[in-house]
């Protein structure tokens, strides 16, 4: 069955479907029915001599059954809890394994039919995909999955990525058993977290940036009060005290919108210990240099290749509010509220799979300039190569805070040098 025949056979369903009033949704069986007597007739049109006949009509219907009452060929794969992403390129399919292959869908599929699905799935939210709004982001599957899309004119054909959250719960000592971190680098961060640290994660996309979040987030003391801001959610951790809040696109008259830094803005002003933001990316980071005056801890990711891109990466998405605020100011403000910048990145294991894993820890240090000093605290050289303390020290002021919440016989070298915590 070539693609045009199907293609052309889904429409024709699909138009008797609409003039029958029937819902896909609540009467399979009517829909089914419908279909067999479509794929009936056209195979009758086919023996006639009216097109190519089907070499196996019961596949197509269940095919087009599917597709209409399911999710098209999406749907095996979203019943799979083994998938980690999937990529929609016009008619072409693709999907990651949670072991990190990358695999093409077996089940042919067309541009029109995944455009479908895609917006199928954003019948359930507030978000469209249409000329007017060529790109989309959004919570799908009941929350379980970010769904990114974009459409003609701003691409080429439709092109979608739809981000299972199989990974958003971690812990830091989770993150020990997958070997993304040390146990002493484990421990280390469990201090900064009880210290009330700021701390910004950076790595490329797909780096384990929003784990890495979660982990931070789930070592945070459950009394402290937690303000979580996204674009789109994708963290889940339970909070004792605190809440997520998620940004808004604006309505069909173009009103309506709440964005990332409208979030950030509220959140100053609700007594927040420690303020998140899901990812960085542009004048929400400005509201972040507020964060050092409200006397409040902050822990957010920003794409960048290292941890010191990361801290100009910051910078330079502040100054996109365009508030006339010099550089200088900027670098200033953050290089003394920032604490610690965690760089994550990834590459293909020994058995083919994807590796995430922490590169580096560092500290921030003053400065004789109106620039941003580090100290490598932990270092990992190379992919799966051993994360290492480097034998360096935050600075006097972070030592004395986080030595306060260990053990009065345990020190922050101590930790540093594996010794065995008991959180």
């Amino acid at each position: 069955m070539t693609t045009d025949v199907y293609e052309s056979l889904r429409r024709e369903a699909l138009s008797k479907i609409d003039g029958s009033g029937i819902d896909p949704a609540a009467n399979v069986g009517a829909v089914r029915a419908l279909l067999e007597s479509t794929v009936d007739e056209y195979q009758s049109r086919a023996h006639l001599g009216a097109g190519r006949s089907l070499a196996d009509p019961a596949e197509t219907l269940d095919r087009l059954l599917e597709s209409v009452t399911g999710r098209g060929p999406l749907t095996r794969l979203l019943e799979r809890s083994d998938i980690e992403e999937i990529f929609i390129e016009g008619e072409h399919l693709t999907y990651i394994e949670a072991g990190g292959s990358l695999h093409a869908s077996p089940m042919p599929t067309t541009e029109a039919e995944n455009r479908q699905t895609i917006e199928q799935l954003l019948s359930s939210t507030d978000r469209r995909l249409d000329v007017s709004n060529p790109i989309v982001q959004a919570r799908v599957l009941d929350g379980s999955a970010r769904l990114s899309a974009v459409i003609p004119p701003v691409g080429d054909h439709l092109s979608a990525t739809i981000r299972r959250y199989a990974l958003r719960r971690e812990t830091l000592d989770s993150l020990v058993e997958l070997g993304s971190i040390t146990e002493a680098a484990s421990s280390f961060l469990k201090a900064a977290m009880h210290a009330s640290a700021s701390v910004i994660i950076s790595g490329a996309p797909g780096s384990g940036k929003t784990s890495f979040l979660s982990a931070l987030i789930s070592a945070t003391p459950p009394d402290r009060c937690v303000r979580a801001c996204e674009e789109v959610r994708e963290l889940h951790v339970p909070l004792v005290h605190g809440s997520y809040y998620e940004a808004r696109a604006p309505s069909l008259d173009g009103t309506g919108e709440i964005s990332l830094r409208d979030l950030v803005k509220v959140v100053l002003a609700m007594r927040p210990d420690l303020i998140v933001v899901g990812e960085v990316r542009g004048s929400e980071a400005f509201e972040l240099t507020r964060a050092a005056n409200a006397g409040c801890g902050m822990a957010c990711t920003i794409h960048a290749n290292s941890a010191s891109d990361a801290l100009d990466a910051l910078v330079n998405a502040a100054l996109m509010a365009g508030e006339n605020v010099p550089e200088r100011v900027v670098r200033k403000v953050f290089s003394s509220s920032i604490d610690f910048v965690v760089h994550l990145d990834r590459g293909v294991n020994t058995d083919g799979g994807i590796a995430r894993e922490t590169m580096e820890i560092r500290a921030m240090v003053p400065s004789l300039h109106d620039d941003f000093s580090t100290e490598a605290l932990f270092v990992r050289e190379r992919l799966g190569g051993p994360l290492k303390w480097t034998g360096g020290l935050p600075p006097a002021h972070l030592i004395e805070d986080m030595e306060a919440v260990l053990p009065s016989s345990v020190s922050l070298a101590t930790v540093c040098r594996g010794g065995a915590m008991d959180w």
